[in-house]
């Protein structure tokens, strides 16, 4: 999944693609660098990100969104807010990336009448508040519980199941410690059964472990990307397309050869 922020403030790459030619020239390039998915977003949610008007997203996103989808490609609209999702989806947006994981009531009705795929993510707090002091327990069973429970509420709305991905929110109301944890226990959250997609790409605590800033950090989240791979997530979340997919075929490849050797043992 590659993204595209038609946002002025957003932490890696705000004002790149705040114009809709630059949008879509983004979007387009990514698909052809072999993106199965082109995520387009008008809000930053980047940690203290100020909220946007509906009318503001709108005006940045549909045009995006309908100029990629008549070009073949597969888009997915990134918003919390029932009204931008539905006219994405009338531009021809087939996925909804969700990151309060459709708490409104009106996002899971619009998502089961449209029937689009759906991304339900965990955050705590929201994007103002959401870095200030978090705290879990148990960073796994809580997030992985919130995560069950939503789909659950999404499937008593309606939702197909076998539409539903979940998304731990690496970086959203989480430590360095959170993150990593949550990367250790992806084969946990996989075990709910729906695709999992890790949004890890050139996020701070990729920054803290490397010392890079963050338009230097694709590297790393490409090694993040694999090793989130080997442990069982299906979708990558990222900024830099080709440097994932180097690093998905060499996952792919070792996951197949432990795979065929627990094949030759049997």
């Amino acid at each position: 999944m590659g993204v595209v922020n038609v946002t002025p403030d957003s932490f890696s790459d705000g004002g790149r693609c705040l114009s809709e030619d630059s949008a879509v020239s983004m979007g387009l390039r990514m698909w052809r660098q072999g993106a199965h998915i082109v995520d387009v977003g008008g809000e930053s949610t980047r940690p203290g990100a100020a909220e946007v008007s509906e009318q503001e997203e709108l005006g940045r996103v549909v045009g995006v969104v309908a100029r990629l989808v008549s070009a073949g490609v597969l888009v997915s609209i990134d918003t919390s807010k029932p009204g931008v999702a539905e006219a994405a989806i009338e531009a021809g947006a087939a996925v909804l990336n969700d990151v309060t994981a459709l708490e409104d009531p009106a996002m899971a009705r619009l998502c089961a009448s449209a029937g689009v795929g759906v991304v339900l993510m965990h955050m705590r707090g929201n994007p103002r508040t959401m870095q200030t002091d978090p705290y879990y327990a148990d960073v796994v069973a809580e997030v992985g519980e919130y995560l069950r429970r939503r789909i659950g509420a999404a499937t008593e709305a309606g939702v197909d199941r076998r539409a539903i991905a979940v998304d731990p929110g690496i970086g959203f109301g989480k430590t360095l410690h959170h993150n990593l944890a949550l990367l250790n226990g992806l084969p946990d959250l996989a075990g709910l059964g729906r695709p999992v997609l890790v949004g890890a790409s050139r996020k701070a605590f990729l920054g803290a472990l490397t010392d890079r800033p963050v338009e230097e950090r694709d590297g790393v989240t490409a090694v993040a990307s694999g090793i989130g791979a080997i442990l069982g997530a299906s979708v990558m979340r990222v900024h830099d397309v080709p440097s994932t997919r180097d690093a998905l075929a060499l996952a792919d490849a070792m996951v197949a050869a432990m795979d065929e050797g627990d094949a030759d043992r049997q």
